[in-house]
């Protein structure tokens, strides 16, 4: 098999059906299937000009723009290994990461952070200007088809080699979360050259022969519910602080749009509600990491019941598990993936993967209910502790956004003596009064878990994927101390 052949053509889409839509403010740029199947043969016949070994790996430094896409999946029909990196990182980071990597090529945009290296650094228009390659590379499903850099929890860049297999594996996520068709136009608010993008807004629909609409670099977010309607998207996709933002505008006239699709970060009740109510159509959330994208998830014809992520995807075995056993349904426990899902990274460069038994665990915590739903409560290294109990920040911050004026939370556990740990809750929106604050925590919080100190802030720290960042709120609290 071959991951790019399956993209390209699992479809049936004819060549004359429109593939692809850059939306921009004054206008659209269309790709047909045709002209997206030629160019990425032409890539990757200037790659295999190249006279590169099989599974030689191709470290891509692109921005915000279809050579992204094309690029990864011109490498792939070549037999080439591509890695997809942010253009947000800096000389140091990529540096890191191709400290590791040990690329043989470079494909670059101009103005974007580069590594040190021997070679000449290619562009994607000197890739595309040969002829095209004439045979697609096929290959066994376990071969290494492309790697992803992902920081885990240590904060050290790790390399998550995938498999060809991993794109059979996204069929579970087709059917399990997306409820997507070959008709449908889904609507990806992340730039091209992020990895959710890449997976969920490009080479799904594609898979299908659907048709994947994209922000060109520099369309405001804000624009989106006009380019939505212009565009008549049917599915939206994006991470919650996309529809937390979208929420401010104008939602009012959406005729096409089914349902929207929620990734990146936990989705709180709240904003799922509020999303429902102004636009009337649901929202749904999937839970994955980068080891094995996502597979946890509820979907248009199986809805997560209040409080929860949703189910394992049809096809996923997962797991709550206490050490290497899993628990009862009902018991807390760390969330884990079985270790034969065939969209489960081949392992990492640098090290192997780490099982317990027959899982792979995520570090996240969570809970089976008995119907199968899973409740997440967080990161295991982000459980609060205050007055010796371990405490879900998810828990709190839930809760304290029901208050009227608050619109996000962070709560985070924090030192003020040498004997006492405190749980702070930092929260944008309206300043609010610190009696009603804690009125609130009291009438809906166990005592252990009611926050005793509140910060208002006029935003929360998130990475560039909208990831909320309780380590930086840890860090600067203790600066400040």
């Amino acid at each position: 098999m071959n991951l790019a052949a399956h993209v390209l053509h699992a479809g049936g889409a004819p060549d004359d059906k429109t593939a692809l839509v850059v939306l921009g403010a004054t206008g659209a740029d269309d790709w047909s299937y045709g002209r997206l199947r030629a160019r990425v043969m032409a890539t990757a016949g200037g790659l295999r000009a190249l006279g590169l070994d099989p599974g030689a790996r191709v470290l891509m430094r692109l921005g915000n723009s279809p050579d992204f896409p094309i690029l990864y999946l011109g490498a792939i029909a070549a037999g080439l290994v591509p890695v997809p990196t942010s253009a947000a990182l800096r000389t140091e980071e990529i540096t890191r990461i191709a400290a590791d990597l040990a690329p043989a090529a470079i494909v670059a945009h101009d103005g974007i952070a580069l590594p040190p290296f021997a070679g000449d650094i290619l562009t994607p228009d000197a890739l595309a200007d040969h002829a095209p390659l004439e045979t697609i590379a096929m290959v066994a499903p376990d071969t290494p088809a492309y790697i992803v850099y992902t920081s885990g929890t240590s904060g050290t860049p790790l390399g998550v080699v995938h498999a060809h297999r991993a794109i059979l594996a996204r069929a579970m996520m087709i059917d399990g979360w997306y409820g997507l068709t070959g008709q449908d136009r889904m609507l990806h608010a992340g730039a091209f050259n992020w990895t959710f993008t890449l997976g969920t807004g490009l080479l799904d629909p594609w898979t299908m022969g659907a048709t994947a609409l994209v922000l060109a670099e520099g369309t405001p977010p804000d624009l989106i519910p006009d380019l939505a309607r212009r565009h008549r998207a049917t599915i939206l996709a994006g991470a919650p602080g996309i529809f937390r933002r979208l929420l401010r505008g104008d939602l009012s006239n959406l005729p096409d749009l089914r349902h929207g699709l929620a990734a990146g970060e936990k989705l709180t009740e709240h904003l799922r509600d509020s999303w429902t109510s102004r636009t009337g159509t649901a929202l749904h959330e999937a839970f994955g990491q980068s080891e094995c994208s996502t597979f946890i998830s509820g979907a248009p014809d199986h809805p997560a019941p209040e409080g929860t992520l949703g189910y394992a995807q049809p096809g996923r075995a997962v797991a709550i598990l206490d050490g290497d056993t899993p628990v009862s349904r009902g018991e807390m426990g760390e969330i884990a993936v079985h270790a034969s899902d065939p969209g489960l990274t081949l392992g990492y460069l640098s090290r192997p993967l780490a099982r317990r038994g027959d899982w792979v665990p995520t570090g996240d915590i969570g809970l089976m209910r008995d119907d199968g739903a899973i409740e997440y409560h967080g990161r295991d290294d982000d459980m609060l502790t205050a007055g010796g109990f371990r405490v879900s920040p998810l828990d709190v911050e839930t809760t304290m956004m029901r208050l009227d004026g608050i619109e996000e939370a962070a709560a985070i556990d924090t030192r003020v003596n040498a004997d006492t740990t405190l749980i702070a809750l930092h929260y944008t929106g309206r300043k609010l009064d610190e009696a009603a604050l804690a009125a609130h925590a009291e009438a809906h919080l166990a005592r252990y878990k009611q926050p005793r100190l509140f910060i208002h802030a006029q935003s929360l720290p998130r990475n560039a994927n909208g990831k909320l960042l309780r380590k930086a709120l840890r860090a600067a609290k203790a600066e400040a101390s």
